[in-house]
């Protein structure tokens, strides 16, 4: 259990990697997506592990809301994006 752990913890450097390295804000934002994905199911896989059913509804709820915030943000900035052009 732990190896897969730490398998997704290295993965979730990934993204972090390409943010950095982009400078698109589809593409930054997109990162921050997968991201946040990531991040809530290794904390369901941890919830699981712990036996502790908070943190897995924590995790549920980063993995409904946090996405759908992201992506409205990245909408609002492409509109703005559009609008100087």
């Amino acid at each position: 259990m732990t190896i897969l752990l730490v398998a997704m913890l290295v993965s979730l450097l990934f993204p972090v990697v390409h943010s950095f390295r982009t400078a698109s804000i589809w593409e930054r934002m997109l990162c921050y997506t997968s991201i946040s994905t990531r991040a809530a199911v290794i904390l369901i896989i941890f919830s699981r592990y712990r036996h502790d059913v908070m943190i897995g509804l924590v995790a549920v709820i980063v993995l409904c809301v946090g996405n759908s915030g992201l992506l409205l943000l990245a909408q609002l900035i492409k509109g703005m994006e559009d609008e100087c052009d």
